[in-house]
């Protein structure tokens, strides 16, 4: 679907077009079209590819979806103009998971396209930020990418703030009794969300630094610097990751301890209650055999006395594990 096509002159916004007219904008000098597209269908970007003569294998990567994030350069279209293909991951929380989404985005020398795919936050926020700066935007549509992955960038740092108050409840609720298995199941479902985030900072991490440092495309040459801010960026956010990710690796280790040191002390009390009833029962065993020669069989204090000696020294076993801490 067609969200916005738009032509700009020297940074400054010429008109809102039908995509029937904008290869009359391509030709004109300082002139740029800026186009948003969501969930485009296969026919939509069939039809992008032949106006703004994109990659096929930029166009078959956005058609199938899926992809990791990452910057690609293409330096074969039909003039020799050099384009990039840049695919960002979309995080949304729904329903207390996170799900991804993906935007993809198209730059060329006098053109951006950007596909947005499965998820519900719109980028007119970035189009409005580039358009009451008209300065910047005559950089062009490099700079328009740099926008636009600022803005994926910023919307990882609440996902980032609300996991690390997430840990940090956790950690409060380790040690409080018959948590165990509560703390075990949310800590690892904290683990797979950023496991999650991991899979889209890391890699558009070493996308970002291809655009400021070493051979920059062309089409991101005024606007490098810029890039070099969302790369400080990505590199805070996935120190952050690191960070969040060891802690809830030795969370677990601290739960599992505790489950392991529960279950050593059940096992304490219960081999102590087994040996102060296993005395009672050898003793019970013996006395109960009935021959007729046993000694103190046919004595009137002998059932007192028996019940004297198997509770004397059931005490004082039981003081001996109370001693212990075994009870």
């Amino acid at each position: 679907m067609l969200i916005n096509c738009t032509a700009y002159q020297h940074g400054r916004k010429l008109a809102d077009l039908p995509v029937e007219r904008i290869g009359d904008y391509l030709a004109r000098p300082d002139t740029f079209v800026w186009v948003a597209l969501k969930d485009a269908t296969p026919d939509e970007l069939a039809v992008m590819k032949r106006t703004f003569d994109l990659h096929e294998l930029a166009v078959e990567d956005a058609n199938h979806g899926h992809q990791r994030p990452k910057v690609e350069e293409y330096n074969d279209g039909d003039d020799g103009s050099t384009s990039l293909f840049a695919v960002m991951h979309l995080i949304d929380e729904r329903e207390g998971s996170l799900h991804i989404g993906e935007v993809h985005v198209f730059v060329g020398a006098n053109y951006i396209l950007s596909v947005r795919n499965d998820s519900p936050r719109d980028f007119a926020g970035v189009r409005a930020r580039c358009e009451r700066e008209p300065r910047m935007l005559a950089k062009g549509p490099g700079y328009v990418l740099y926008a636009l992955m600022d803005a994926v960038v910023d919307r990882y740092f609440p996902h980032i703030e609300k996991l690390e108050t997430e840990v940090e409840a956790l950690e409060e609720r380790i040690f409080t009794r018959g948590a165990a298995r509560s703390n075990i199941r949310r800590l690892y479902r904290l683990k797979r969300k950023v496991t999650l985030l991991k899979h889209a900072v890391t890699p558009l991490m070493e996308a970002a630094g291809k655009l400021h440092s070493g051979r920059v495309p062309d089409v991101c040459s005024k606007s490098r610097h810029y890039f070099r801010d969302v790369f400080d960026h990505l590199v805070r956010i996935n120190a952050s990751l690191d960070g969040i990710r060891d802690t809830i690796a030795t969370a677990i280790q601290v739960n599992l301890a505790l489950v392991t040191v529960d279950q050593t002390e059940i096992s304490k009390r219960l081999a102590a209650w087994a040996g102060i009833f296993a005395v009672a029962t050898a003793l019970a065993g013996i006395w109960g055999m009935n021959f007729k020669y046993m000694p103190e069989l046919e004595w009137k204090y002998g059932y007192p006395l028996a019940l004297a000696t198997i509770a004397a020294l059931g005490g004082f076993l039981y003081w001996q594990f109370r001693k212990a801490k075994w009870l």
